[in-house]
């Protein structure tokens, strides 16, 4: 016997209420990594643009700095926890397998009942988080939903490695996401290129640690490879990100990439022609590379230096391990 189940209501869009951001409370210069990479402070600074990065100490968790960027982007959008349906956190640096960070920060904020998951999509987290919380949003599965990026990168930082120690920083950034009467979240362009799987890696993984046969994992990455992949690959999916949204170059007031390197950001300007009005996202310059954090940390440093404003057409874009991608137009709250 056929039956119709009864439809679900649906909305016409979703939009960001408000962002929150927690950063490492150690500075870092990189005349503190330069040593053990036989390196100078000149030598970073011109491959990477990065002038100093902010770490967590030994007693600062990921799950600390989540919780500190989930509480004020709650503050910031005036609503309190009881009211987030569903929270996702990304993250490739919480130590445990399960349970998930989402749950635990569920039951921090004050509400253990919502319903919670963690995403593993490296640099690109945070893009998928906002790309599965607008759905959710639009099918009428939840109202508000809150994404967290959040990672403690030093925690698996070799000081002696030259291809990506001394990008790593920590930090969190989270958004809170309601539903619209007007699209205020693009259609999400993502995806994947896994032939280059192992660009960005860990040196081993934990059941070779287990058994004693590799030491601790460690980042590595291979910087050319990435480099390349992500400056001719990433300038596409930012016009189609455009042109799903219905929109051109011409009418971006804010881009913000994922903050991997700062050539990648200037090349990928470069590409796409951005107009000199467009506000480019460098928080990488003190911050460091965070990676599923990078992205709303860095639209919160814009926010709150008044760099960009409320009602700005924000492009953002995240890539990274995997390797994997992923994009979207928001209109900043």
């Amino acid at each position: 016997m056929a039956v119709t189940l009864r439809p679900r209501p649906s909305v016409p869009g979703s939009r960001i209420l408000a962002y929150g951001a927690a950063r490492g409370d150690v500075h870092v210069s990189n005349d503190d990594l330069a040593g053990p990479i036989d390196s100078s402070d000149e030598w970073i600074r011109q491959r990477t643009g990065i002038i100093s990065r902010t770490r967590a100490s030994a007693g600062h968790s990921v799950a600390d700095l989540a919780h500190e960027a989930a509480a004020e982007a709650i503050a910031n959008a005036g609503i309190t926890a009881a009211d987030v349906d569903v929270i996702i956190v990304s993250t490739v640096t919480f130590p445990y397998a399960t349970p998930s960070l989402a749950a635990l920060l569920g039951a921090r904020l004050g509400n253990p009942e919502l319903v919670a998951y963690d995403i593993s999509a490296a640099c690109a987290g945070f893009c998928y988080g906002i790309g599965q919380a607008d759905a959710l949003i639009r099918s009428g599965t939840a109202r508000t939903v809150l994404v967290v990026g959040a990672e403690k990168l030093s925690d698996f930082v070799d000081p002696t490695d030259r291809t990506i120690s001394f990008l790593l920083g920590d930090g969190a950034g989270a958004a809170v996401l309601t539903a619209s009467d007007t699209p205020l979240v693009g259609p999400t362009i993502w995806g994947s290129g896994g032939e280059n799987w192992e660009s960005i890696r860990m040196t081993s993984s934990m059941l070779e640690f287990r058994d004693g046969t590799a030491p601790w994992p460690t980042m590595r990455q291979d910087g050319r490879t990435v480099f390349r992949w992500a400056v001719w690959h990433t300038a596409d999916i930012v016009r189609r990100a455009l042109d799903e949204a219905g929109l051109t170059v011409q009418d971006i007031d804010v881009f913000v990439p994922h903050q991997a390197n700062m050539r990648i950001i200037d090349e990928l300007a470069k590409q796409l022609s951005l107009p000199d009005s467009v506000v480019i996202a460098r928080d990488i310059a003190e911050t460091g590379n965070t990676s599923a954090a990078s992205i709303p940390l860095a639209t919160h440093r814009l926010l709150s230096e008044g760099l960009a404003s409320s009602g700005d057409v924000c492009v953002q874009i995240g890539f990274g391990a995997g390797l994997v991608y992923a994009g979207q137009v928001v209109v900043l709250p």
